[in-house]
């Protein structure tokens, strides 16, 4: 975590914050760990990452902090219900227009903010250095991962990820990018939406069949295989909408109390 830690100092000494944004509707596209590392790049020692054990969402607003941990406290599930029951609700919107490409190319590092932008280092490499443990870099590299170990939040499994096997772990857009579009993310400027793209807090590495699975899903949809962090997820995927400005559908919102105990 000291690597990540500095990458926060550095951004909060900016004094970049994250901006209130608008809408969202569209499919978790999920990014695979490609493209970086060249079959004959070694790799260098092996740094912590993350702590791997996961935090609880609402401890967590900015979304700096590594994975998600259940709620389990009756207290804790309140809060949590409290928290969903501000989220307003609209019909969802047609998907005529959506593309990835009206979100910015995937990962920028420039998409001012947001945490841990513009800190020379992409943004699905933040999230692997957040989330992920035993993480190995790059020969000369202090960004690019080429192997971790992840706890996935998602399923409940531990994955030992190299990058051979790219598409064993993907990052999770929590409120996914086509879902925003047709909530209402289609008439945002291009700098908010590249804002929720590259958002930590709408972001989780995660196993890739899980994310493939849940698409552009809302939470009446598809919901985590793994029970014990449905509530967490929730809370999350509302702490996604009410930064941003932006409604879920009613039944959603009705899934979402549910997994809290509303």
């Amino acid at each position: 975590m000291k690597r990540l830690g500095a990458r926060i100092s550095r951004v909060l000494a900016g004094g970049l914050t994250a901006v209130v944004a608008g809408t969202l509707l569209a499919g978790c596209e999920g990014g695979g760990l490609t493209g970086d590392a060249k079959p004959s790049d070694s790799a260098a020692a092996p740094s912590a990452g993350g702590s791997g054990a996961g935090t609880s969402p609402l401890a967590n607003p900015e979304g700096t902090k590594p994975g998600l941990a259940p709620l389990t406290s009756e207290q804790d599930r309140a809060a949590a219900r409290r928290l969903i029951g501000k989220v307003s609700t609209k019909g969802r919107g047609p998907k005529t227009g959506y593309a990835r490409d009206r979100f910015g190319y995937a990962w920028m590092d420039s998409a001012d903010g947001v945490p841990l932008a513009r800190n020379g280092c992409d943004t699905r490499n933040d999230l692997i250095h957040r989330d992920g443990q035993n993480l190995r870099f790059r020969t000369g590299s202090d960004c690019v991962v080429v192997a971790m170990t992840l706890h996935d939040p998602y399923t409940g499994t531990t994955i030992e990820w190299r990058k051979a096997k790219a598409s064993e772990v993907q990052i999770d857009h929590v409120v996914p990018l086509s879902y925003s579009w047709q909530m209402g993310s289609s008439r945002w400027p291009e700098s908010k939406r590249k804002q929720l793209a590259n958002d930590v807090l709408n972001l989780i590495p995660v196993e890739g069949r899980a994310n493939s699975a849940k698409g552009d899903s809302g939470p009446a949809t598809w919901l985590p295989p793994n029970k014990q962090i449905r509530c967490a997820y929730a809370v999350r995927f509302a702490q996604v909408a009410l930064k941003y400005l932006m409604s879920v559908t009613a039944p959603d919102k009705q899934m979402m109390l549910k997994q809290c105990g509303g």
